[in-house]
């Protein structure tokens, strides 16, 4: 198989079958046009989000631009939704796997987000096969078989597709523009974009994206020139795209209004990202003596800096006529234990209950399993109506706020042991190619698995990271968990008949991750780097 590639590009890696009716000498020149264009900007936005670190390191506080005022006191809505995008009460997610989308289209959820990122291990046969899955899934042509001989195919009533590309931080490292590594983003909405964009706009359902982990309205604009480009590459009307952004840092917090206005002809609304929220405070206040969080199963939607976070973006989103889309429990069904079946139900339930009469138009779950109860507890208080944006909420929210980080305590032995636990399970699983890992009844993604490292750096350096029982947790202390926790994942991977070859390395990566000086950015580069 030999590639038919654009002038200045480059794939460096193995081609699978139907690789090559991806890799077209069509798309990649679109894929090379946006790099082109919008690459410098990227690396700029990347450079501001050091210094803005930097600022904040040094006790600098986030807060509400001054140079943006007029927009938020501006009198402006967001372009009208298309008739696909206006139900959205059940959002199932999961990564680009061909069982997994069949799964997903056909869970009875009104929309899917099929996920190029958090929930994807970005190995290079992962990316590709997915974009080929998608290529089968829009145009009603995919299938699976599993080891039994169980075929899997589509259902003539399927949800709404939208896809979700990497975040800015990413690169694709196996394509190259004039010697420069392109943005994973940009790679995955090329792709997808120039193979199914027309289908999608001829069955009325697209194209629809997801965009994650930005940090400024000036990334949103960035996502929004982009969109601009491709649509006059194709001959697509403009505002025919339509993307929703998760709201998953806390320095996005602060510009909700400025980063719809930014994509308000593409815009479909905000995206409550809870684990990645929760992962950018302990990041981005990371240096802060004050800052110091308890173990993470006490940090809920209720406690004071989610709540008002969450509440916020109701407002926001309904101000501007925009769906506001609550974000996703990482509980699932429990298949061998009733009682525990019932109290993870019973906790999607109340998630769902609250989202709704808080206001919000829709939410996400991770399984398909919980579509009926998502569903029913949206329409209890939605009934037939697509959204509440007539529900106005009057708060008025400050940074202190969205800054106001309780509780601090209970931080335990058990929480300390499972993210260790959590942390080293998930990375073997994500070195071995799946991105999307339930574990101990949670479904654990990226974004849970950098709130694991991530707690353990902050109760290490924190003067705040005690236990209860009086001991302070030291790298020490965590270095002699470590093997004790590595034993215990082998001891249940092998029980669910998988391989353990990669969770030995997994564990030195969690050690040198949670305990290295300088906290790493991201989990994944390290780990992109690494992998094939």
């Amino acid at each position: 198989m030999k590639l038919n590639l654009p002038a200045g590009v480059q794939v460096n890696a193995p081609l699978h079958p139907r690789f090559d009716e991806v890799l077209t000498h069509d798309a990649l020149a679109l894929v090379a046009k946006l790099h082109r264009a919008f690459e410098s900007r990227r690396q700029e936005l990347l450079k501001a989000r050091i210094e803005r670190q930097a600022r904040i390191d040094a006790g600098e506080m986030p807060d509400f631009l001054a140079e943006t005022q007029h927009i938020r006191e501006g009198d402006w809505r967001v372009a009208p939704l298309p008739k696909a995008l206006e139900c959205r009460r059940t959002e199932i997610t999961g990564p680009v796997e061909r069982k997994m989308i069949i799964n997903a289209y056909n869970s009875g959820a009104d929309s899917y987000m099929t996920d190029f990122e958090d929930s994807n291990s970005p190995n290079w046969y992962n990316q590709i096969q997915g974009q080929v899955n998608l290529v089968d899934a829009i145009r009603r042509k995919l299938s699976f078989v599993n080891e039994v001989g169980k075929e899997y195919k589509l259902n003539d009533r399927i949800a709404t597709l939208q896809i979700r590309p990497r975040g800015w931080h990413l690169d694709e490292k196996h394509v190259t523009v004039d010697g420069q590594r392109v943005s994973g983003g940009i790679f995955d909405f090329g792709l997808v974009f120039f193979h199914n964009a027309k289908e999608q706009i001829a069955r009325g359902a697209g194209p629809f994206y997801y965009l994650p982990k930005m940090e400024s309205h000036l990334e949103a604009r960035l996502w929004n020139d982009i969109f601009v480009m491709a649509q006059n590459e194709l001959g697509i009307p403009q505002g025919t795209i339509k993307a929703t952004v998760l709201i998953e840092t806390v320095l996005a917090t602060f510009e909700m209004e400025e980063i719809l206005y930014e994509l308000r002809e593409h815009s479909a609304g905000l995206n409550a990202g809870r684990w990645d929220y929760i992962f950018s405070c302990i990041k981005k206040f990371k240096k802060n003596k004050n800052f110091c969080l308890a173990n993470r199963s006490a940090i809920t939607m209720e406690v004071p800096f989610m709540r008002s976070y969450a509440l916020q973006l109701v407002k926001i989103c309904h101000k501007r006529g925009a769906p506001a889309m609550g974000g996703m429990s990482a509980l699932i069904p429990i298949k061998d234990d009733p009682v525990a079946n019932e109290k993870a139900l019973g906790g999607i339930r109340h998630d769902k209950t609250r989202d709704a009469n808080d206001g919000f138009d829709g939410g996400w779950v991770a399984h398909p399993g919980l579509v009926p109860i998502a569903h029913e507890e949206f329409v209890k208080v939605l009934g037939d109506k697509p959204n509440q944006w007539e529900k106005q909420r009057d708060d008025v929210f400050t940074a202190k706020n969205f800054l106001d980080f309780q509780p601090e305590q209970p931080i335990t032995e058990a929480g300390l042991r499972n993210n260790i636990n959590v942390g080293i399970h998930y990375l073997g699983s994500w070195l071995a190619g799946n991105g999307c890992v339930p574990i101990h009844n949670l479904m654990e993604d990226a974004a849970t698995a950098e709130i694991s490292r991530s707690q353990v750096w902050q109760w290490v350096v924190s003067p705040k990271g005690v236990l209860d029982d009086g001991r302070k947790v030291t790298a020490d202390m965590v270095r002699a968990l470590i093997p004790e926790e590595l034993a215990k994942v082998k001891t249940t991977v092998t029980a669910q008949g998988e391989d353990t070859a990669t969770y030995d390395q997994a564990a030195g990566i969690f050690e040198k991750m949670s305990l290295s000086p300088d906290y790493p950015e991201f989990l994944t580069l390290p780990l992109y780097e690494a992998m094939d």
